[in-house]
């Protein structure tokens, strides 16, 4: 009943559904796989670090994100930016599988002479267009939102390289507009009433900033921005992508970038980027839930950063003058001939990435530099420097010895923390206040022997140094022990070399499949290749098998856990038929043992195939299957599932009333398993009927010699599945005469029910065990994938067998 209630609800819900009337104005075509298949949504919170990240969970500045680490099942991993670090470099290894995409943020293109600053459509575009004919686009037949890069993706939003709205609203009708603005009428007004606080916070900004002497065209141009990016540009960002989840794209990847506007302006540390943070958590609960009621596909969602950002002082405020005005001095140029230096020192990102918007007016307003446009004239020096990361270039080169000496003088004169060159035997050599080093022999020098990645950062600053468009000379203001400077006006940067620029986080589900490799960490490489994989493009060996935490060494042999799951044939809440959902159910508590319910084998209501073999093969696991029914060609059962040694036992039906044909017959599947390869359990898995008198007729049999009162059924004993019976039944009552229920046997627990699934009513799933078994946790999984992949929760019981029972069990088994 609950079950068909739900369905009706869903379907109702699917009816009204804003996003599914915008796909039908629209006239856009949906997704024609089965509803079952996997699709991904990746949401990439721009510019915060694993270490403002931890901050923000425990301020209670991300509630949601939270609940998804304490309930949900995620796991928290460290991410690795790679060199530089920033969003082309990350959003190009990511989309395309290529490190070091970029150089910096903003270089010389050698081939054409032209500065690329990747803000600019025209320079991301170029980058991109490269990276195609490099690797498979990650976004192919997705959709992408205010990233670098498209990646492929069938649809692009407010991407650098392809401003604005994508093509299908751009052709919208008026109509359909009008819909879109009526039908999302209360985000457009509770983007509103944010608008009008952040504009109150954004004066308030602007006159601390001008109280602090900062400049104040600066200031003003910094209030719509803010406003525009923290606020308009991610509701418009929330309503795209939840239409593209109606439609049922594939993968659909988005940038939310209100959290690094504001990190760069006033630091990465600051409140006012810290509030950004409540907006981010807000609209990834509404892109759950879009993703987790979707009836088109089986969405997962995995939460990223690209890179962190470092607290920074602003090199010009520091030592009066602009890096390029310091260079020009370096190279002995006169102060009526610094002309001659191109001087490409961008004011920032800041009041750039509104542009993302479209629109001429906000083109124009918010324009890149001047004088940043077309080929580079001809200089002597020309350089580009933006964040902490930036490159000189020479019209005529130098001999070694005169870079050698100009590099030294960059650091004594310029006082640029860290300048970089490639030497004539193709090493990397390093200069900063403290002298002249080689990369890679002397790294615990340049960066500390305590940097999180330094073997890795050392790799990727060298081929940094080699790439095509780098310049002669690099320039960076990371210190390592020292606040590191940016060379642009700002509080927070990124794209160089530092421990919290480079340490960004990943936020995936607890049995997401990574690839194999050789440290903790992950970067995105790792991650391309396990989307690649969980989306069925790829292949690769998992670093962790599905059924065992790493993080879990039972050195004991005595602790086992159980679980108890009916499984309603793999038929979910949401009428979807999904073995792989349940296998995640299971694989995301790591169960030592699985005692299932309600399988098909080789049913047509199921596809035809065999339930308990595919979830055994995802889980890695061994299995017995008992069909307690046959229904034309296909089977009906249970199952136990287990990596410890087994032997069947016995598998047989259970009795009905007699001179009655049973509805539904049932069965019991008894199983020795000796777990940790020492103590032998006997496990008994049952379903009981659905009538009272039945029960009864059952739980007798199961309690006589047949069962467990045979010669062979001796302790430890378990039995356990789903008894339609309620705790104070005459049914359980029964069974405590011999056993007790698991769940009343842990202190300080109060016993959780597991039917329904969305709405537990009922506690009819348990674990019964004998006297010799120590209850230590008690487990009912109530999150959004168990609520929705079964009817029932699952029950899991943590045992630990008492040391007196274990030896008397091995000597009777001797």
């Amino acid at each position: 009943m609950i079950y068909r209630f739900e369905m009706l609800l869903r379907m109702v819900r699917r009816w009204v559904n804003r996003s599914e009337w915008m796909i039908a104005l629209l006239r856009v075509s949906k997704s024609k796989q089965i509803k079952t298949a996997p699709g991904l949504i990746l949401i990439q919170i721009d510019g915060l670090s694993h270490t403002q990240f931890g901050r923000a969970l425990d301020s209670g500045k991300m509630p949601f994100l939270y609940k998804l680490l304490k309930r949900e099942g995620y796991g928290l991993h460290t991410l690795y930016s790679g060199l530089p670090s920033s969003t082309p470099s990350v959003q190009g290894e990511l989309f395309y599988g290529v490190k070091g995409a970029v150089p910096a943020f903003s270089f010389m293109d050698r081939s054409s002479g032209q500065i690329f600053r990747m803000y600019d459509p025209s320079s991301a575009a170029g980058v991109e267009h490269r990276l195609e004919k490099k690797g498979e686009p990650l976004l192919k037949g997705g959709s992408a939102y205010c990233n670098i890069y498209t990646g492929g993706a069938d649809n692009s939003n407010f991407c650098a390289s392809s401003l604005g709205w994508g093509a299908i609203l751009k052709k919208a009708n008026p109509l359909a507009l009008s819909f879109l603005f009526l039908s999302n009428a209360y985000s457009f007004i509770r983007a509103a009433v944010l608008l009008v606080i952040e504009l109150f916070l954004a004066l308030f900004d602007f006159i601390s900033g001008l109280i602090k002497g900062r400049d104040l065209f600066k200031e003003l141009k910094f209030v719509p921005t803010r406003v525009g990016i923290t606020i308009l540009l991610r509701e418009l960002i929330i309503i795209g992508a939840k239409i593209d989840i109606a439609r049922g794209m594939s993968i659909i990847h988005l940038n939310l970038i209100g959290y690094d506007e504001q990190a760069h302006r006033r630091g990465p540390s600051s409140k006012f980027a810290h509030w950004a943070l409540k907006g981010i958590d807000d609209a990834i609960i509404r892109i759950w839930r879009a993703a987790k009621s979707s009836g088109d596909r089986d969405y997962d969602i995995w939460i990223y950063s690209d890179h962190g950002q470092e607290n920074t002082i602003s090199y010009t405020k520091q030592h009066g003058r602009t890096i390029q005005e310091a260079v020009a001095d370096v190279f002995n140029l006169m102060e009526d001939s610094r002309n001659n230096v191109r001087a490409y020192n961008f004011q920032g990102i800041q009041s750039q990435r509104v542009r993302h918007l479209g629109g001429k007016k906000i083109q124009k307003f918010f324009r890149t530099h001047l004088g940043a446009e077309g080929k580079m004239e001809k200089s002597p020096v020309s350089v580009t420097a933006m964040g902490p990361l930036g490159m000189i270039y020479l019209s005529n080169k130098m001999v070694p010895d005169e870079c050698h000496d100009m590099a030294k003088k960059l650091v004594v004169f310029a006082k640029i923390p860290l300048v970089l060159l490639v030497d004539e035997s193709d090493r990397l050599r390093v200069w900063n206040s403290e002298g002249e080093f080689v990369l890679p022999e002397q790294k615990e020098k340049v960066f500390g022997s305590d940097h999180p990645f330094l073997d890795e950062v050392t790799r990727d600053l060298i081929e940094l140094s080699r790439h095509p468009d780098a310049g002669d000379f690099i320039i960076c203001g990371w210190r390592p022990n020292s606040t590191p400077y940016s060379f642009s006006i700002e509080n927070g940067a990124h794209g160089g070399p530092g421990s919290e620029e480079t340490k960004a986080f990943a936020l995936l589900p607890g049995d997401t499949s990574l690839p194999e490799r050789n440290h903790s960490y992950l970067r995105p490489m790792d991650l391309r290749q396990a989307a690649l994989h969980f989306l069925g493009r790829s292949q690769i060996k998992s670093s962790t098998k599905p059924y065992r935490k790493a993080a879990d060494p039972r050195n004991d042999h005595r602790t086992v856990r159980i679980m108890t799951y009916n499984i309603h044939s793999c038929i979910g809440m949401d009428g979807k038929i999904s073995h792989k959902r349940i296998a995640r159910v299971i694989a995301q508590y790591c169960p030592d043992i699985v005692a299932l319910q309600e399988l098909d084998v080789g049913r047509a209501r199921t596809g035809r195939v065999d339930q308990a073999d595919l979830i055994a093969q995802h889980l890695q696991m061994n299995y017995h299957f008992l069909p307690t029914t046959q229904v034309r060609k296909g089977l009906y059962g249970n199952a136990v599932l287990t990596h410890f040694p087994m032997q069947l036992i016995k598998a047989d039906k259970l009795p009905g009333l007699p001179g009655k044909t049973q509805l539904e017959p049932r069965g019991g599947l008894w199983i020795a398993i000796k777990a940790g390869n020492k103590t032998e359990i006997q496990f008994i898995n049952t379903h009981l009927g659905l009538k009272l008198k039945e029960r009864q007729v059952q739980a007798e049999a199961l309690l006589g010699s047949g069962w467990l009162s045979h010669p062979d059924c001796r302790k430890p004993i378990i039995l356990c599945g789903d008894f339609n019976a309620l705790p104070s039944s005459s049914i359980c009552r029964r069974f405590r005469t011999l056993l007790l229920d698991a769940q009343k046997e842990l202190a300080d627990h109060c016993p959780k029910k597991t039917l329904f699934g969305r709405f537990p009513l009922a506690r009819i799933d348990h674990v019964f065990i004998d006297s010799g078994i120590e209850v230590i946790g008690v487990e009912v999984p109530n999150t959004e994938l168990t609520r929705v992949a079964s009817d029932h929760l699952p029950l899991i019981v943590e045992i630990r067998i008492t040391k007196a029972f274990m030896k008397l069990n091995q000597e009777l088994c001797s």
